[in-house]
């Protein structure tokens, strides 16, 4: 019966006499059916809930984007580290659906948990917002538009992925490019998203009088807790072999509960079995804003045309959602159909979950691509080391052992740049290194203790008419981010103050004194001004790129003042940003195909009074996924190239659980999923046995 048509039959039910009376609740459903877009079947009040959800996700994926690198950057937080607290905000924010669900369905009913919790508490807005807002569009439809409902998931998906685009696009650079207090402006990066909340609170709220809105149909999470749980225990009491056979195990709860409920919990048991194996598939997904934004700071992001930041790459999955979700509901699925294939709900998650599985197999090639190109690491009794000869003339240096043996032999001229480090070997994890320089006609010998593991750069100077130096070490780590580390060695004879347009100048002592380590974004830097005691100077430094370690020395070696000589004594990311590109594309196709479609599946299979329930079912699979990648990132100690084949071969063996339990389930029918919405379902809570409702015309 279609309750939105007028002069139709009106029917009644005789509810039987219950210790606990249920109160009778007022539909707050138009009698009219609702006002159409442009004279389609599509209700014109989805319009408002899919403006919203824009919005709502430009806040949330706009926050998200610049989350990992603000722990790694600002936080001073390490890379395991921060991904774990990523993905432990993540796995909150899905857990909270299941509180929201519950209130949506038992009691606000959806509208108002969207409007009153979801957009006033950020905190807890996810879980208001989240379990609602996808089925509350659906209950706009009427069930004879079930075409026109499916397609508006598509529709909304990409409502989700339009707001993704802009806000990861955008959010990073109001990062990178505005500078709050000389760092990186992450309050603009977070308000702006907040301001989007606004807006979606607004758009919401007009729309008010045009939405349908089904009734909350009493605490149904509560009943269904309670009819698992009498069933169970039935079912245990009864266990001897005298009690008849029952055809499913929850009809053990048939003595208490009405018939109807148990169908909706069979059905939703049915549906929240097949959930069991997903979480997998979204603890891939979800890596990209966490291991694959850290892949992306260790790789060139200058295309030429475009300098991406590391946090702009995530860009590329709702770029692509918006191309493949036409693409694959207008081309490729209309294709598959017209081949005789009968390409299922199920069977679409399934190809999603190898694609998924196919482009975390990319993403450690690229992985090992890019520890191949990088700078190699001393292991254990290692050191590297390079020589900086600042004086005037060739030194030739020889590094002797302990037993006065020759292990590095090197004439180095003025200001020579090293094309690398030497490797050199250690008896114990420390010990003392003895040079022998020869300057001219004078021989100087010199020690200098080491430490295995570590890189160090040897500073040759002159003194006088010699020479002399001194030991320094590079912490390689400095750029091992993908960020662009400098520091400043000061042959002048006063103290220089460099500013680098952060709150705070660089100081670097007098007479070859040797700054502290600087991290800046990669650019240009033409002009930085500098200041002495006496005098006010600029340098160009030049290009400062991606991954790059920087030695400057300031001299004044001809008249037109000082000037900055530049050593790039840790090379710049050589592998182009843009090869992850064919990873991102195999995931956002999977994406399409595995969460499109379950988001649509996950309505169609819920019983009308449970929808908001396995809407935060399904919710609450990406929370699990997020817990799943902060137990490997805090636990398995593996290298990342090795962990992304981890991940992969679980997926390929998740998925293949899945594709089996897919060919066992039985979807059910509209007609099945709906057969509550034709009569209303008595609230029963007192003992009542084989009681079934009964019909009478008015």
């Amino acid at each position: 019966m279609n309750p939105f048509q007028k002069n139709e039959s009106k029917e009644t039910l005789f509810l039987p006499v219950s210790t606990e009376e249920v109160p009778p609740q007022s539909s707050n459903v138009p009698k009219k059916p609702s006002p159409k877009i442009c004279g389609s079947n599509y209700p014109l009040s989805i319009v408002f809930i899919v403006v919203n959800e824009f919005c709502e996700r430009f806040s949330y994926y706009g926050m998200k984007a610049v989350l990992t690198l603000y722990f790694l950057y600002y936080l001073n937080w390490s890379e395991n580290t921060s991904t774990s607290v990523y993905h432990a905000f993540s796995s909150l924010c899905y857990f909270t659906p299941i509180l929201g669900a519950a209130i949506a369905d038992s009691w606000l009913g959806k509208f108002k948990v969207l409007s009153m919790v979801g957009l006033s508490l950020i905190a807890l807005g996810t879980g208001g917002i989240k379990p609602c807002v996808a089925a509350f569009g659906g209950d706009q439809f009427e069930e004879k538009h079930a075409e026109e409902r499916t397609r508006y998931f598509s529709v909304f998906y990409l409502s989700i992925n339009a707001g993704s685009l802009i806000s990861t696009f955008v959010t990073p650079m109001l990062r990178g490019d505005v500078q709050c207090f000389g760092k990186d402006c992450y309050a603009l990066a977070f308000g702006v998203p907040g301001l989007l909340m606004l807006i979606a609170l607004v758009v919401f709220a007009m729309g008010s009088k045009l939405y349908r809105k089904p009734p909350p149909e009493g605490n149904i999470l509560n009943q269904v807790v309670r009819c698992i749980w009498f069933a169970i225990s039935s079912r245990f009491k009864n266990r001897s072999g005298d009690n008849p056979k029952r055809e499913h195990w929850l009809d053990w709860a048939a003595e208490k509960y009405p018939k109807q409920l148990i169908m909706d919990v069979k059905a939703l048991t049915r549906v929240l079995f097949l959930y069991i194996p997903l979480p997998m598939f979204w603890a891939l997904l979800d890596q990209q804003g966490s291991r694959w934004t850290l892949q992306a700071t260790r790789m060139n992001g200058n295309l030429g045309f475009f300098v991406l930041q590391p946090d702009q790459i995530q860009v590329l999955s709702p770029f692509l959602i918006v191309i493949f979700i036409p693409l694959f509901d207008l081309v490729i699925y209309r294709l598959v159909s017209k081949c005789g294939i009968n390409f299922t709900s199920l069977r679409k998650m399934t190809v999603g979950m190898i694609l998924a599985c196919l482009g975390f197999a990319v993403a450690a090639a690229v992985e090992i691509k890019i520890n191949e190109m990088a700078t190699c690491q001393p292991n254990s009794q290692e050191i590297f080391l390079q020589v900086l000869n600042l004086a005037d003339d060739e030194v030739k240096v020889t590094v002797l052992g302990d037993e006065n043996n020759t292990l590095l032999a090197e004439s180095i001229k003025s200001f020579q740049n090293m094309p690398h480090y030497s490797k050199l070997h250690l008896k114990t994890k420390s010990q003392n290194f003895h040079f022998q320089l020869k300057y001219h006609n004078v021989s100087v010998y010199t020690e200098h203790p080491v430490e295995e593991k570590m890189l160090y750069t040897l500073i040759i100077r002159e003194d006088g008419k010699s020479i002399s130096s001194m030991m320094v070490k590079d912490e390689e780590n400095k750029t091992t981010n993908g960020i662009t580390a400098m520091r400043f060695v000061n042959t002048l004879h006063e103290e220089v103050s460099v500013s680098l347009g952060t709150d705070a100048s660089l100081i670097v002592a007098e007479d070859y004194g040797v700054s502290a380590y600087r991290t800046v974004q990669r650019g240009e830097y033409p002009v930085v001004h500098c200041r002495t005691k006496n005098e006010d100077f600029s340098l160009n430094l030049g290009l400062l790129d991606f991954g790059t370690a920087y030695l400057f020395v300031i001299t004044n070696r001809t008249n037109q003042g000082p000037q900055a000589w530049k050593m790039e004594y840790i090379p710049a990311n050589k592998m182009s940003i843009a090869w992850q590109l064919p990873q991102y594309a195999l995931v956002t196709a999977g994406e399409v195909m595995f969460s499109v479609t379950g988001l649509e599946f996950s309505y169609s299979q819920a019983p009308s009074s449970m929808k908001s329930v396995v809407q935060a079912a399904w919710l609450l699979t990406i929370a699990f996924g997020n817990i799943i990648v902060l137990i490997v990132a805090q636990f398995s100690g593996l290298a990342q190239w090795a962990e992304f084949i981890f991940f992969s071969c679980l997926m390929l063996v998740v998925c293949l659980i899945f594709s089996i339990m897919g060919y066992y389930y039985v979807p059910l029918k509209p007609e099945d999923v709906q057969g509550s919405a034709d009569k209303q379902t008595p609230q029963i809570q007192g003992n009542m046995i084989n009681l079934e409702t009964k019909k009478t015309r008015l």
